[in-house]
């Protein structure tokens, strides 16, 4: 988007100039001749720079500066001033100006710190875009070995010279967040501004100031103006995470947003335009919320330009042992450790487990091993009781157990499970106390 600039200038013929050599460099200028009318604009549109003579009717630059500065703290400010007038830049500059020209003035020398505050206003916003944005997690690789996996990447790459919005979905923990990041840094708006926002965390009011932003006072405890996400990521890519949570009055201002590429702040009176690629992703069936009225039809239809569906991790078994080793490297790395690999039988529980909480809980898992694990080798040991439940022993000739020997062992595992507690270890096995006791006794 462009600079949005006001000039307030009482001088016709230095306002004419000032429209002239800047319009032709593609700035969108509003012009006004006094401090008075320049600071009521300011109620109806927002705006990059003011440039401001020091001395005009009805509210002198100088006063304006400050009333601006109080009010727009985001807004820079050049201010003219007369030749030999220096004590009055010097006094603008105290005050918060950012820059200053003398009359008369070389429109190039303006040029260039309008361009320096241009330089200045976009490293600010990717300073900004950077401490709230889930950039790229160099820890986190995107590790695709399964058949699913590889269909998923197929459409990632599909999609890498389309600016489609993209509805992800799947169940809790399978990656949705990373695929969203991949699909950014793979597309066009790759380098610009990838930011982020859980919709299930918020409440209604919150969620509307996190993504619209707000006035000062447009709230209690609103004591300043504040960016949302939306226009912090404006150029870039917002992910909205569990969409299928977002309230219906949000769901109708997101819409206006993706549609009209404009929005108000909470509190606000002027629409401020943007150019955001939306993603959005969810857990739940999007379809049914649909047919039941508790999300938009057209909200849907709008996000859901290409739909992705990554599949659980209990469907993609070949991803299971390249995600555990990985893992087992960033959490040995972070613990110092130096354990090197899973020992065969750890590994086999592993590879046995359903993963309710997909690759979230696999990572989780691990790095309970690591912290645990006092070898080099992962060992069933320190795996969690819960996993070790599904795992069926694979039969060695070698090593047949009789039908007593598995029963004790298993009851032991449910024991330990149930904390020594036979009560609740022989409800489990659906058996007697008395049963139990004699099975433990063989």
């Amino acid at each position: 988007m462009g600079l949005n600039i006001l000039i307030a200038e009482d001088e016709e013929i230095t306002l004419r100039h000032l429209r002239y050599a800047l319009e032709k460099e593609g700035y969108n200028l509003t012009c006004v001749k006094n401090g008075a009318d320049a600071l009521d604009r300011f109620g109806e549109e927002d705006f990059d720079i003011l440039i401001a003579d020091i001395k005009m009717p009805k509210m002198d630059g100088l006063t304006l500066l400050s009333r601006v500065r109080e009010k727009y703290p985001d807004t820079e400010v050049i201010i003219i001033t007369g030749f030999g007038s220096i004590e009055s830049a010097v006094n603008a500059m105290k005050k918060g100006a950012t820059d200053y020209i003398t009359k008369p003035f070389n429109l190039d020398e303006l040029n260039l710190k309008i361009k320096k505050i241009q330089e200045k206003k976009s490293l600010k916003k990717e300073n900004l875009a950077l401490k709230v944005s889930l950039a790229l997690d160099k820890d986190t690789p995107f590790i695709a070995k399964s058949k699913p996996m590889q269909r998923v990447i197929e459409v990632i790459r599909s999609i890498s010279n389309s600016d489609c919005n993209v509805l992800i979905t799947g169940e809790s923990g399978v990656g949705k967040g990373l695929v969203a990041k991949l699909i950014h840094h793979t597309g066009l708006r790759k380098g610009k501004p990838f930011l982020a926002i859980n919709c299930a965390i918020f409440t209604e009011e919150l969620l509307a100031s996190e993504l619209f932003g707000h006035e000062r006072g447009a709230f209690t405890g609103a004591v300043a103006a504040k960016q949302g996400l939306i226009e912090i990521a404006d150029s870039g890519t917002l992910f909205l995470d569990e969409i299928a949570e977002m309230p219906p009055n949000l769901q109708a201002k997101l819409l206006k947003v993706i549609e009209d590429k404009e929005f108000f702040r909470v509190g606000g009176t002027r629409p401020i335009r943007v150019d955001v690629r939306f993603m959005a992703a969810t857990n739940q069936n999007i379809n049914a919320l649909v047919s039941s009225g508790r999300f938009r039809e057209d909200l849907y239809y709008r996000l859901n330009v290409m739909d992705i569906y990554i599949p659980p991790l209990r469907e993609r078994k070949k991803d299971i042992i390249p995600l555990s080793k990985h893992f087992l490297d960033k959490h040995s790395r972070k613990a110092n450790k130096k354990i090197t690999d899973f020992s065969g039988e750890a590994m086999d529980i592993v590879l046995a487990y359903g993963f309710p909480g997909n690759v979230r809980e696999l990572e989780n898992i691990i790095e309970r091993a690591v912290i645990l694990e006092k070898t080099s080798n992962i060992t069933p040991e320190c795996l969690p009781q819960s996993i070790k439940l599904f795992h069926v022993e694979a039969i060695n000739p070698q090593n047949i157990k009789t039908i007593d020997e598995i029963n004790k062992e298993y009851a032991e595992k449910i024991l330990e499970f149930a904390e020594d507690n036979k009560t609740k270890a022989s409800e489990l096995l659906g058996i007697s106390r008395t049963s139990l006791w004699r099975i433990l006794k063989k």
